[in-house]
């Protein structure tokens, strides 16, 4: 446990940004999991654009990085694509 003010305010600070994250990082996964997984195209295509919403939110405020949430929503494109669910 640190004795320096400052340090445990640093550590009080990291504990509420990590769990803050990790909260957003799960939404993500979860949104993502759902427009993989969507049945028919109605669904894939409510799915994709919440997840790409949450891509670019994510992006935007720093929690992932752009090229990564660029990466995750073109593959997700491409796989409701292979599954003719989109045009």
């Amino acid at each position: 446990m640190p004795t320096i003010r400052s340090t445990k305010k640093r550590m009080r600070q990291s504990v509420k940004r990590r769990t803050r994250n990790r909260v957003q990082r799960a939404a993500i996964r979860t949104a993502v999991k759902k427009a993989r997984g969507a049945a028919t195209a109605e669904e894939a295509r409510v799915a994709t654009e919440e997840a790409e919403r949450a891509l670019d939110r994510a992006a935007r405020k720093g929690l992932i990085a752009k090229n990564t949430a660029a990466r995750t929503k073109r593959r997700l494109h491409k796989n409701a694509k292979t599954k003719g669910l989109t045009s």
